[in-house]
C-alpha cells in the first residue's frame, strides 16, 4: 500500500471519526426546573405571547370561557393500525397506540395480553396529549383548547374499525356567550392518517392580531432503549417553499424557528416515528413555530418539540379550517403515498454537503433493492448479506482496478527502496526519481486512492439508510443477534472506552474488524506501514462498538467479500500481475505525475528568478 492510499485509509477515518463526534450529543447537566410561565404577562406583545407559549398545559382562561368543570370521558377507537384514545379535555388525543410496532422491553413482559406495554405509544405524556387550538384574545389573556372541557356526540366507550369504516367524532366547546370551537375528527379503519376540521363561531370579537395556531406540544413519546442514539435523529421540521427546513436541538440552549409564509406540514419526530400536521388549504399568510430543548435526566437523553401552524383568521362569524394528522411510522412508501411531500421526513444523510448523491443513491437504488430483497427472503439478517453481495458486484471494476494498482505498487516497493536510500539527502531528486519510476512502468499513484474515493458517497449513503430505517428495527438474525438496528452486545464492560464513550463489546464489530486485519495484511507491504496493520482495525472496531448490528453485518460481508476478491485478482490463473515498462512513458504519465513535473518546472523558475536578483 503506498502513501497515498495509506493516507486516504487515515482521512476516512478521521472523517468517520468527526462525524460521530458531531453526531453523538453531548451529555448535559440536568436542567433546573424552571417557573411556569403559562400566564401571560399582560405587557408583552400579542406576538411574542403566542410564539413564547406553545407548548402551554395551563392557561389563563377568560371569564368568559369559563365553564363548569366537567368529568374526563376517554373513549377508545380501534383501527387495523392503531388503538387510539381520544378526550373531553381539550377535545384532543390523549394516547396513540400502533399495533405493528413493540416495545424494546416486549419481550420482558410476561402477560402477552398485556397490550398497552407491549405497543408503542407515540403521545408524550407529559403533555398528556395533543392538537391543540391556541390564540390571544383582545383583551390579552391566552387561551388553550387543551384547558377547555369538550362535548362529544360518542354514545360509546369503545369503537373498533375494520379496513374500510371510518368514524366521525365531534368535540365542541360552547360558553355562555355562543362563542363556539368545534373539533371534528375523522378516523380510518386502514390509515395511519386522520382528518381533523377545526370550526370557529362567532369568535370574530373574541381573537386578536386575526391568527390562531394549531399546537402540537412535547414532541413525541421517547420509545427506543438507546435514548443517546434516539435524541441524536429527533427534531422538528417544516416543509416550506419546496424544502424541508429542520429544527434540531443539540445544546443545553432552547432553540426556537419562526417561518413566515406558506407551510404544507409541520412534523416532530423521534427516530423512527413521527406526526405530521398539514393543511388542507397552505395560505400564504399563514406560517410556523418551533421550540426544541435538549436534556439529560434520569431517564437519559431526552429532547423535546413544540411545533405550531399559523392560520390566518378572516375575523368573520364562521371560518373553517381542515387539516390532515399523521401519526406513525417513517416508511418512505407510506409517506410518499399520501402526495404532499412528506416523504422529505424521511432522513437519507447529508454528510458534510453531499446531500445531492446520497440522497438520490439511497431513494432510488439501496432502499428498493432492500425491500425487493425482502419479498424473497422474510429474514433481514439474511437480506443484508444478499444486499452486500449485490453491491461488492456491482463495484466489482471499480475495487478491482484498485487492487491491481495496489499490487503493481507493492511490486514497485523494493525499487522505490532503492530510489529512497539513494537519493536520501536530496528530497527534490528523490521525488522526481520516484515519478519517473512510475512513469516507466505506466503507474498512477492515485490508482489505489481514486476508486475509493468515489465508492466514498455510496459507503456513506448506506451507512445513514441502514442506521435509520425502520424495516430492520427490532428485526432478528441468527445465534445472539436478536435486534438488527441495535448493537449486538456480547458482554458490558465495567468502564467506558476513552475518546470512544462505549462499555459494551459487540461480536459484529469484532468479526468486522478481524476482516479489516486480514485486509490490511494482505496489502501492507512496507515496513514503515506496518503499524496501520493494527492501528486501523483496532479504531474501527472501537468505533462500530455502538452502532447497529445490521450496519456491522453489511461492512462485515463486505469485507469478507473483498478479502476473496483481493485474493481471486492477485492469484487467479492466467492473470498474475507483472511489472513491464511501458513503450512510451511520456504518453502513460497519470494525473500525479503530469503535476509532479509541473511542480518541478515552477521550482526551476523561481530558482533563476532568484539568481538572477543576486
Amino acid at each position: 500500500m503506498d502513501k497515498q492510499t495509506t493516507s486516504a485509509f487515515i482521512l476516512i477515518g478521521i472523517i468517520l471519526v468527526v462525524w460521530l463526534y458531531f453526531n453523538s450529543p453531548t451529555p448535559q447537566p440536568t436542567q433546573q426546573k424552571k417557573t411556569d410561565t403559562t400566564h401571560v404577562q399582560k405587557e408583552a406583545p400579542v406576538k411574542e405571547k403566542i410564539e413564547s407559549k406553545p407548548a402551554a398545559e395551563q392557561t389563563e382562561v377568560p371569564a368568559s370561557f369559563g365553564n363548569m368543570e366537567q368529568p374526563e370521558k376517554i373513549v377508545t377507537i380501534e383501527t387495523e393500525l392503531a388503538k387510539i384514545e381520544i378526550t373531553s379535555k381539550g377535545g384532543r388525543i390523549r394516547k396513540y397506540f400502533l399495533k405493528n410496532y413493540g416495545t424494546w422491553y416486549r419481550n420482558e413482559i410476561e402477560d402477552t395480553s398485556d397490550f398497552y406495554n407491549r405497543h408503542v405509544q407515540l403521545i408524550n405524556p407529559k403533555s398528556g396529549g395533543d392538537f391543540n387550538v391556541l390564540f390571544v384574545t383582545k383583551d390579552g389573556k391566552l387561551v388553550n383548547s387543551s384547558a377547555l372541557d369538550f362535548n362529544s356526540d360518542l354514545t360509546n366507550y369503545y369503537y373498533k374499525l375494520s379496513t374500510r369504516d371510518s368514524l366521525a367524532v365531534n368535540y365542541v366547546f360552547k360558553n355562555s356567550e355562543n362563542r363556539i370551537i368545534r373539533k371534528k375528527f375523522i378516523f380510518c379503519g386502514s390509515s395511519y392518517s386522520s382528518k381533523v376540521d377545526i370550526e370557529l363561531e362567532n369568535m370574530q370579537d373574541v381573537i386578536s392580531s386575526y391568527r390562531y395556531d394549531v399546537v402540537w406540544s412535547e414532541g413525541i413519546n421517547f420509545v427506543e432503549k438507546n435514548s443517546v442514539d434516539e435524541a441524536t435523529n429527533s427534531s422538528s421540521s417544516a416543509y416550506s417553499g419546496d424544502e424541508q427546513v429542520v429544527v434540531d436541538a443539540t445544546g443545553s440552549e432552547k432553540v426556537t424557528k419562526d417561518i413566515n409564509g406558506k407551510v404544507d406540514w409541520i412534523a416532530v419526530r423521534n427516530k423512527y416515528f413521527a406526526v405530521i400536521i398539514s393543511p388542507d388549504s397552505p395560505s400564504k399568510d399563514g406560517g410556523a413555530y418551533f421550540e426544541g430543548t435538549h436534556v439529560q435526566n434520569s431517564q437519559g437523553v431526552r429532547e423535546y418539540y413544540s411545533a405550531s401552524l399559523k392560520i390566518p383568521f378572516q375575523n368573520g362569524s364562521y371560518q373553517k379550517d381542515s387539516f390532515e394528522l399523521y401519526a406513525g411510522p417513517i416508511i418512505y412508501d407510506t409517506l410518499k403515498s399520501y402526495n404532499r411531500n412528506y416523504q422529505a421526513l424521511f432522513d437519507f444523510g447529508s454528510f458534510f454537503g453531499l446531500k445531492f448523491i446520497i440522497r438520490p443513491l439511497s431513494e432510488y437504488i439501496f432502499l428498493p433493492l432492500l425491500q425487493f430483497i425482502h419479498t424473497f427472503i422474510p429474514n433481514y439478517g439474511f437480506v443484508i448479506i444478499i444486499f452486500s453481495l449485490i453491491i461488492k458486484i456491482a463495484l466489482h471494476p471499480l475495487t478491482r482496478q484498485s487492487l491491481k494498482s495496489m499490487k503493481k505498487m507493492q511490486l514497485l516497493q523494493p525499487k522505490v527502496s532503492e530510489i529512497k536510500e539513494k537519493f536520501k539527502d536530496d528530497p527534490q531528486k528523490l521525488q522526481k526519481e520516484t515519478m519517473k519510476l512510475y512513469s516507466t512502468y505506466g503507474i498512477n499513484p492515485m490508482g489505489g486512492c481514486l476508486p475509493m474515493v468515489l465508492q466514498m458517497p455510496i459507503f456513506i449513503a448506506l451507512w445513514s439508510l441502514l442506521n435509520i430505517v425502520i424495516d430492520i428495527r427490532q428485526q432478528p438474525f441468527i445465534f445472539w443477534i436478536n435486534n438488527l438496528s441495535a448493537p449486538d452486545v456480547l458482554f458490558r464492560l465495567p468502564f467506558k472506552i476513552p475518546l470512544f464513550g462505549i462499555d459494551v463489546v459487540s461480536g459484529l464489530a469484532l468479526l468486522m474488524g478481524i476482516t479489516m486485519f486480514v485486509q490490511q495484511k494482505m496489502t501492507v507491504k512496507d515496513p514503515s506501514q506496518k503499524a496501520l496493520v493494527y492501528v486501523m482495525p483496532i479504531m474501527f472496531t472501537l468505533m462500530f462498538m455502538g452502532l447497529p448490528s445490521g450496519l456491522n453485518l453489511y461492512y462485515f460481508m463486505f469485507n469478507f467479500l473483498s478479502i476473496a476478491q483481493q485474493y481471486y485478482v492477485n492469484h487467479r490463473k492466467g492473470t498474475e500481475i507483472e511489472l513491464v515498462p511501458v513503450a512510451n512513458p511520456k504518453k502513460k504519465q497519470g494525473f500525479m505525475a503530469r503535476m509532479m513535473e509541473a511542480a518541478e518546472k515552477q521550482a526551476q523558475t523561481q530558482k533563476k528568478s532568484v539568481s538572477k536578483r543576486k
